[in-house]
């Protein structure tokens, strides 16, 4: 059975030894972008190999890009290859974030035409809850021929999010970043805070129960029914400060059974490059 969406620890266990599971390993911290390497070599999920937000899951940054634009296909197409990922194989990703930063990658592989991602539910923490192994051997990995077919329906840029804030009726554009941050409270990654004219904000973590697993689909799609107040999801844009945790709700929402909402990859950290744009804002000094 293919998993499009969520594992348990326990289903992962039981495939630790199948070599049609590739287990991907996507902790990362902002503030210290070579922890979540450090973290993977001290010990990891048995086979787990080690995916970097910004040197594998990421370009490199423009004046005009944000904090963490698209990959090249091509360029994380070879390095899905040399983690042994090609479209036979049903990947596994998880970090220490409950997701945050795997929900990532658990997007780019579904944009690359490679459906059967799931996250690990409750991440890593839950996977030690459980009491289940851990190791420091680096896995043996047979090379594979991944084939990328990007989907770009799946993701707006700043024209088409303008064009949506236009709309009379439009809802939908959702901006996943903490409550003090889009409010201007508080900015710690950005020279500008605030939020997007329209957007409303629904913080990543509400996603989630109090041990870090996702809600039951029934809650999830309650919940993100509300939020978008009758704008369809597939007309729906999810975005946060660089379009990182975005991908958490886009995942909650497939969760929930609201499928087709898009992307915003550049989110505020683009959208501020460009002082034309309309923003609710004040300056961090």
């Amino acid at each position: 059975m293919k998993h499009t969406m969520l594992v348990t620890p326990s289903q992962l266990a039981a495939r630790l030894e199948d070599p049609s599971w590739v287990v991907l390993d996507c902790r990362f911290t902002l503030a210290n972008p070579e922890a979540g390497r450090a973290a993977y070599l001290r010990e990891h999920i048995p086979g787990a190999r080690y995916t970097h937000l910004e040197v594998d899951l990421s370009s490199p940054v423009t004046h005009t890009s944000g904090r963490h634009p698209l990959p090249d296909p091509m360029h994380l197409a070879e390095k899905l290859g040399q983690w042994g990922v090609d479209e036979t194989r049903q990947v596994v990703v998880y970090d220490d974030s409950f997701g945050s930063i795997a929900g990532r990658l658990w997007w780019l592989l579904r944009w690359l035409g490679h459906d059967a991602v799931a996250l690990l539910d409750g991440g890593l923490q839950r996977w030690q809850r459980e009491g289940l192994p851990m190791t420091v051997e680096h896995p043996y990995v047979r090379p594979a021929v991944f084939t990328p077919r990007p989907n770009d329906t799946l993701w707006v840029d700043d024209r088409q999010v303008l064009e949506a804030l236009r709309r009379p009726a439009f809802g939908g554009l959702v901006d996943a970043r903490s409550p003090e941050r889009f409010n201007g409270e508080r900015e710690p990654l950005d020279p500008v805070a605030g939020h997007i004219p329209g957007a409303v904000n629904h913080p990543y973590e509400d996603n989630l129960d109090f041990s870090g697993n996702f809600l039951p689909p029934e809650e999830l799609r309650k919940m993100y029914r509300k939020i978008l107040e009758g704008t369809p999801p597939e007309e729906s844009i999810q975005m946060c400060g660089s379009g990182i945790t975005a991908c958490h709700n886009l995942l909650a929402l497939e969760i929930a059974g609201l499928k087709g909402a898009r992307l915003f990859p550049g989110s505020w950290s683009a959208w501020i490059t460009d002082p034309s744009r309309p923003i609710v804002t004040k300056k961090i000094t």
